[in-house]
């Protein structure tokens, strides 16, 4: 299995508080997406890695059996074919969100290791060659 990145997507009340302590660090945020009357969705970047920040309740209505589980963190996975990941972890985790195509053009799934831990993969959009 070819894994091209990791990234830690932290689960937060509230995405603003945080912000000004990840731009200290460096980071900035490269992709905002609001959930209700706040910010739901922010993917913050710098040269070494990225950081999501992502709030319960957007968790809650994109992927309820994720959220249900009382996630606070997860990583998540970019990888190169989805369908090898799940194969290379079948029978050792459970899936909680099969595969399904995000309205950004990722095919992704979730699952939950055998300690508990929500991991999600992801693949992005095959471009037309």
């Amino acid at each position: 299995m070819n894994i091209k990145k990791v990234t830690p997507l932290l689960v937060v009340d509230r995405i603003e508080p945080s912000l000004g302590f990840y731009e200290k660090l460096g980071y900035t945020a490269v992709i905002s997406i609001p959930h209700e009357d706040h910010l739901g969705f922010v993917l913050l970047a710098q040269d070494i890695g990225q950081i999501m920040l992502q709030t319960r309740s957007s968790v809650a209505a994109d992927l309820p059996a994720v959220s249900r589980t009382g996630v606070s963190s997860l990583l998540y996975i970019d990888v190169e074919s989805l369908e090898e990941a799940l194969a290379s972890v079948a029978g050792k985790s459970e899936v909680l969100v099969p595969m399904r195509t995000t309205f950004y053009g990722a095919r992704e799934a979730f699952v939950r290791e055998p300690s508990g831990q929500i991991v999600g993969f992801a693949e992005e959009e095959k471009k037309p060659t």
